[in-house]
């Protein structure tokens, strides 16, 4: 069942504030929007691995274990490269860029608290 327009807002200032209070969890965690997988990485991380296994196979049946080790070691740098994220969408400073200068920072339950006491007063 797909989130309604509210539900996808209030996510995604959930997620924005994890990110702003704790970023070292929010990173962990593995939800950060300026990390995205990158083709080039996947494309150029098969190839190695790919380039390491036909290495690995010419040192077993040459028999010499320093082209298989080396084919190893090729082969999983491939695998990491290619699971590596890349951030190029994330800048350092980017998370205050939004904020309003002079406006103290506010936590999200505050946010929150505000909204809630706005709307039993009757303003939209």
């Amino acid at each position: 069942m797909p989130l309604s327009e509210h539900e996808q807002k209030l996510l995604e200032q959930l997620e924005k504030q994890l990110h702003e209070d704790d970023p070292k969890f929010a990173n962990s965690m593995g939800s950060d929007p300026g990390r995205s997988w990158s083709t080039r990485h996947v494309v150029i991380g098969v190839l190695c691995a790919l380039a390491g296994v036909f290495l690995l196979l010419v040192g077993v049946t040459l028999q010499n274990i320093f082209v298989g080790v080396l084919g190893f070691i090729v082969m999983g740098g491939g695998v990491y490269f290619a699971t590596m994220r890349s951030s190029a969408g994330a800048k350092p400073g980017s998370k205050a860029a939004g904020r309003k200068p002079g406006k103290p920072k506010n936590s999200f339950m505050s946010s929150l608290e505000e909204r809630w006491d706005e709307r039993r007063r009757g303003e939209p």
